[in-house]
């Protein structure tokens, strides 16, 4: 019995406290013992590693207890969304590695919310207000001081659906008509102020067509899908704390409206399904954790949409944006964003985590899954001297010594290579291991050379040296036994001048300068500087270096994009979307130790 209770113990230590309320809910028989989830994004915009939190929490604990997660797009604001955005955010869903059980839309809902609005009037709930959204702002009062009512708060029932109609008939100017529900404009809670639960826009919505011009609001629409959904726990982030009491109120007014009207409105087959579960749905709960904030990094739409259209990057893909696409044709795999939430894990307090872990956990990861290959970013020239001319041969390279699984490829040697031109010093500082006059390195997966002494190198009219010189010892080729042959050199990686294939590479850095670039940008705001004036003085200058005179080997020119490779000594790195067997391209994912701190 106290093994059991040790065991129970740790296993509650290892799991989140969102975790462990399912636990509990599940063993209490809440809902009939049944988990349902959803991840609601409003597609306007394509989602960050902020979402991946609340996709895998979503998602990976419904899976977990053998629930559902639905999709549902929070589709209330006809004037930002856009299919686009809808068709990218389920590719990054399914790219992570999660899928949902049905998708459904906030617009599948809207006949059900207007009509639950239409008795909220009725039940004296609700009311038109026709002042000015300034006046309306003014007349909630402070946290300190209460609000006062609005005139037509006691407007009489029928003129308020007289009204109402009017808002979604077209005929309506967008400001002129708001519809609030009738709280109390003295609550401790300013959302409790007599909220606006819906708003004229006359835009036509991509799915509804011109049926609707009035629309629900997000806090009118959000736990009542939820509700009819049939949503056990509902999961946000710590903004929304504030926000509980309300969806927790519209839910309640939800359920009476539900047993009320059952199936004699227009919602008809929906409510009288849910009528009839009513009796073990005890409905939704909200519980809020904190979100993903990385330092260096900016996850908002709003700023990460401005970036795209003032073309401070090139798509919502760039490989410098935060974006869920943008970190995918980086090179992440979506196992290391997975194993990067887990590691975080979800609390109540919010905090600014190290890009230095996430690249980490990429780091490890990539150890594991990527291809080694040679590439040289900035290449110098050397001849082997006493290597016969004209002459090549095949050797052999292990694709991922972590996995024996991954085989191996052949590269070709030959009188000339290419090597890093940093591996050379003319006058060799004292503790130089690399290749210097009279010195002595291995290549990878080749043979020892030796840089000659008497003429090390060429150079240009500029002193740039431009081709060395070296010996090599034919007795030790890489898996034969002179290889054992013990120097003091480093082991270089090269390609070969004769088949190597010129590429691309782009080298990214952060692209804001300031640990925090939400607070940073807000502060300048307040100092008096533009959006863009503020944007401006918090980039890093040096967020993008494009090499165009690198080489590869032709087996990582062929690489399919998006592939994981080592640049064995450099990074780790992938095949652009942009890359061709004609013109390689290659983004940098991470390098091969941590270069954040020292920044």
């Amino acid at each position: 019995m106290e093994e059991k209770i040790k065991n129970e113990s740790e296993e509650r230590k290892s799991v989140s406290f969102i975790e462990q309320m399912v636990i509990d809910d599940l063993a209490a028989g809440k809902n009939a013992s049944r988990i349902q989830t959803r991840f609601p994004p409003e597609p306007n915009g394509y989602l960050h590693i902020g979402h991946a939190k609340a996709i895998a929490i979503d998602f990976g604990l419904a899976k977990k207890y053998g629930g559902e997660c639905n999709l549902r797009f929070d589709d209330t604001n006809p004037q930002k969304e856009d299919t686009e955005y809808i068709e990218s955010i389920e590719h990054d869903i399914k790219w992570l590695g999660f899928q949902w059980a049905n998708v459904y839309y906030a617009s599948d809902y809207f006949q059900e919310l207007w009509d639950f609005a239409v008795w909220l009037i009725k039940k004296g709930r609700a009311y038109v207000d026709e002042q000015s959204a300034e006046v309306i702002a003014q007349q909630k009062g402070t946290t300190t001081s209460p609000g006062t009512n609005s005139p037509f708060r006691d407007r009489p029932v029928e003129e308020n659906l007289k009204l109402f109609e009017f808002m979604n008939s077209g005929k309506c100017e967008p400001g002129t008509l708001v519809l609030r529900a009738k709280i109390d404009m003295a609550h401790p809670n300013m959302l409790f102020r007599d909220p606006l639960i819906y708003r004229v826009l006359n835009i036509p919505h991509l799915r509804t067509g011109n049926k609707w011009n009035a629309y629900p609001m997000y806090d009118f629409t959000h736990g009542q899908s939820d509700y009819l959904e049939g949503v056990t726990h509902s999961w946000c982030t710590l903004e929304f704390v504030e926000h509980r009491p309300l969806y927790d109120l519209f839910v309640e007014w939800m359920r009476e409206w539900a047993a009320d009207c059952g199936a004699q409105t227009e919602s008809g087959s929906r409510l009288a399904q849910l009528s009839a579960s009513l009796s073990t749905y005890q409905g939704p709960r909200q519980t809020e954790f904190n979100k993903l904030n990385l330092n260096y990094i900016l996850l908002s739409k709003r700023n990460l949409k401005a970036l795209v259209e003032d073309g401070i990057v090139s798509g919502w893909d760039d490989p410098r944006m935060p974006t869920i696409c943008g970190f995918r044709r980086r090179g992440y795999s979506p196992e290391s964003i997975v194993k990067f939430i887990d590691k975080i894990g979800y609390t109540k307090i919010d905090a600014l985590n190290d890009m230095a872990l996430l690249e980490s956990v990429v780091r490890d990861d990539l150890n594991s899954r990527a291809i080694r290959v040679s590439a040289v970013l900035d290449p110098v020239k050397v001849v082997i001297t006493n290597y016969p001319e004209g002459q090549t041969e095949t050797l052999t390279a292990i694709n991922n010594p972590e996995n024996e699984a991954d085989g191996t490829h052949e590269v070709e040697f030959g009188r000339e290579i290419w090597i890093e031109r940093d591996d050379f010093q003319e006058e060799a500082e004292k503790k130089f291991m690399r290749l210097a006059p009279g010195k002595e390195v291995r290549l990878k997966n080749a043979y020892i050379i030796k840089c000659d002494e008497e003429h090390p190198c060429d150079k240009d009219a500029e002193g740039r040296v431009t081709t060395i010189y070296c010996t090599y010892d034919p007795e030790t080729r890489s898996g034969q036994p002179g290889a054992d042959r013990k120097i003091k050199g480093k082991t270089l990686h090269w390609v070969s001048c004769h088949n190597a294939k010129k590429a691309e590479v782009r080298l990214y850095d952060r692209l804001w300068k300031v640990e925090n670039p939400r607070d940073e940008l807000a502060r300048l705001q307040d100092e008096g500087l533009t959006y863009a004036q503020a944007r401006e003085q918090m980039m890093n200058p040096d967020n993008l270096k494009v090499l165009t005179e690198c080489y590869i080997e032709p087996f990582a020119a062929a690489m399919a994009p998006l592939s994981h490779l080592q640049f064995q000594r450099i990074g780790y790195f992938t095949p652009d979307l942009d890359s061709t067997a004609e013109h390689p391209v290659f983004n940098k994912t991470v390098g091969l130790k941590d270069t954040w701190k020292k920044n």
